[in-house]
């Protein structure tokens, strides 16, 4: 009873901690997760012959070179179509005027033409607010804490990263090595079927999102929609939620349709972009890339992800659903504990007894 009092009391004290030092863990945390990620792709490396910091080398050098690559590609793409959104919005508050403010009017007897939304789109003194936006920049900007805070993390995520990944292995043995010998089997299986399931969520989660980014840009390109590439990237890093970048991206996608070609043609496209996509992550992606090992319920996802926020903010956000997952691997042994144990099965211990008694 001694020792899980001070199991609890070590969980209890863990949590506080994360709690109170959620400011400064998110490089951390990003760092952990980075290493973790790429741990099997060092050892690789190393059993063909590189030392461990040549490995751990290697990987930082492709890993830089994807992201550089994919800023030099995505970023000035995502500037152009930022300008377009920005244009746009005037199109838009012209259509809800001309059109659908007489739709409602007409279908609904509710009447809007009171609302000039093209003068008020004028009459807003665009000016103050950008001189407004400009100063409050410019308040964070001077601000020496913030900015020491911003950069620090920025430094800290590769150095955190490349140390963590160099010493995987010895930080794995050492944790190891304090797991009590009498309870090293049960942990040891319990830590395995954990690692199972975070490298079938975290691996595939990101091999989905994306896919359907990729997806889901191409489709709307061959639309024609000029907001293809930025409503794809969004709808896919949703995605990580079930059926949240789908919803959100199918509904900006529509959006922009109905402002940019006012024509029912694109609109049953991109409905049928975001179907298509639908399926084929269901079908397809989701059973492939990350199978049935993780077992966390659509509803459990949503709530994971909101208590995570809500208790430590945005590292709450990035550790919880791996959290989950880990708890629903060990819910899954408590489980069976319970449905083996003499408090759900009462009558096979009576009838145990009993032969014991009557036996010779």
């Amino acid at each position: 009873m001694n020792n899980k009092l001070w199991v609890f009391v070590g969980v209890l004290v863990f949590a506080a901690l994360i709690y109170l030092l959620n400011p400064v863990l998110s490089p951390f945390v990003t760092g952990l997760a980075i290493a973790y990620m790429a741990d099997p792709a060092a050892d690789w490396l190393e059993s063909k012959g590189l030392s461990r910091t040549g490995a751990v080398a290697l990987c930082f050098a492709a890993l830089t070179l994807v992201l550089t690559l994919s800023l030099v590609i995505l970023l000035p793409m995502l500037m152009h179509q930022a300008k377009i959104l920005i244009g746009l919005i005037p199109q838009g508050l012209t259509w809800i005027d001309e059109a659908l403010l007489p739709w409602v009017q007409t279908q609904l007897g509710i009447s809007l033409a009171d609302i000039d939304w093209k003068t008020l789109w004028t009459g807003v003194d665009w000016s103050a607010t950008t001189n407004f936006l400009s100063g409050l920049l410019g308040n964070i900007g001077q601000s020496s804490a913030t900015m020491l805070t911003v950069l620090a993390n920025l430094v800290l995520i590769p150095v955190v990263t490349f140390y963590l990944l160099r010493d995987w292995d010895k930080l794995v043995a050492n944790i190891d090595s304090l797991i009590p010998f009498r309870h090293q089997a049960r942990v040891r299986q319990l830590a395995n079927e954990c690692h199972q399931v975070l490298k079938a969520f975290i691996r595939g989660q990101l091999l989905v999102m994306l896919a359907l980014a990729l997806m889901y840009s191409t489709g709307l390109m061959v639309i024609g929609l000029d907001l293809a590439l930025i409503i794809g990237i969004v709808a896919g890093l949703a995605s990580i939620i079930p059926y949240m970048g789908f919803i959100i991206g199918i509904g900006a996608a529509l959006l922009a349709a109905v402002f940019q070609f006012q024509d029912w043609l694109p609109i049953v496209g991109v409905i049928m972009v975001f179907g298509i996509g639908q399926m084929i992550e269901s079908m397809v992606l989701t059973p492939l890339l990350v199978g049935d090992k993780i077992g966390l319920h659509p509803v459990a996802v949503i709530f994971a992800l909101m208590a995570g926020g809500q208790l430590f903010g945005f590292v709450g956000m990035l550790i919880a659903l791996p959290v989950a997952a880990v708890i629903m691997v060990i819910l899954r042994h408590v489980h069976g504990g319970y449905m083996d144990s003499d408090f759900y099965h009462p009558e096979a211990t009576t009838q145990d007894n009993k032969a014991a008694k009557n036996a010779p």
